[in-house]
């Protein structure tokens, strides 16, 4: 049966659960048709496109097993008019209580250098259909203990993953410096825009920034630095700057849940933050702009 659920039914599910599944019958668009930056992929799917993981690209023709990295910038162009297979999408708090979760930014599957394209041979296919065919079934259930078998599911996916041998066709650019800065700057926009005071900016700081990239918070100042000409949290903070004044001129939230939403703990941080920026203090800067 053909996917027919719009865009908001995916949304409204997956804040609800966090968690979904869903099957690709000849349709290009389900593979991309979920785009929150909080929840983990994986995707079996049997077709010829083209996988963009940070700057590199995987060219395919046949099934693979994708795990896509809401911290990682990636996208997904298909080429082939047939396109079949399955989604799963889960955030960490969903995995939280496996104690998975954890551990899922540190895995050579989810990793910003690891391998996240694995291509799956026919037999190996049929097996990891009826994985995500359970998945399905499960979800339309009443089970009381249905979110642990689903988990369970989740992480049978991931340990058939670890053991396959990783695709060798994923394009590495020689300048690992400029690689790391644009991943840097395409992770940097992907936090905007600020969706809700519920959903606040998580990445704040270069060292955040670093820890989801998987490096030393030193050598992406130094990638930043050496391909911009500026600092990683000049960037960082130009970026927040933008953003508060969007939402001061366009929305009708208060400064404090501006503030708070923009990761500051307290409105006074971000007072002084927007006046070091501006020569302005937020209100005056509504008022005026407005």
């Amino acid at each position: 049966m053909k996917t027919t659920r719009s865009i908001s039914d995916f949304n409204n599910e997956l804040k609800l659960k966090g968690f979904n599944v869903f099957q690709i019958e000849s349709d290009s668009n389900a593979t991309k048709i979920y785009s929150r930056k909080d929840f983990y992929k994986i995707c079996l799917t049997t077709g010829e496109s083209k996988i963009h993981y940070a700057d590199r690209s995987f060219n395919h023709n046949g099934t693979v097993l994708f795990f896509g990295n809401p911290h990682i910038p990636y996208s997904w162009e298909t080429v082939s008019t047939t396109y079949t297979g399955y989604t799963c999408l889960f955030s960490e708090e969903f995995l939280a209580t496996s104690n998975r979760a954890e551990n899922l930014q540190q895995s050579p599957l989810f990793k910003l250098d690891g391998t996240p394209v694995l291509k799956i041979s026919e037999s190996q296919r049929l097996f990891l259909n009826t994985i995500f065919k359970k998945m399905i079934e499960e979800q339309q259930t009443d089970y009381i203990h249905k979110d642990d078998l689903i988990r369970n599911y989740i992480n049978l996916l991931i340990h058939e993953a670890l053991k396959l041998e990783p695709s060798q066709n994923l394009h590495q650019p020689s300048n690992a410096l400029t690689r790391l800065a644009n991943v840097f700057m395409e992770l940097l926009e992907r936090q905007f825009p600020i969706e809700g005071v519920a959903q606040p900016l998580r990445l704040r700081t270069a060292k955040d920034y670093a820890e989801a990239l998987s490096v030393h918070v030193n050598y992406l100042n130094k990638a930043v630095r050496d391909v911009t000409g500026h600092s990683t949290t000049t960037h960082i903070n130009n970026r927040i700057v933008n953003e508060a004044k969007a939402l001061l001129l366009h929305t009708d939230w208060n400064v404090s849940d501006i503030a708070y939403a923009l990761g500051f703990d307290y409105p006074t941080y971000f007072n002084n933050f927007f006046k070091k920026a501006t020569d302005t203090n937020p209100s005056s800067y509504r008022t005026v702009e407005s």
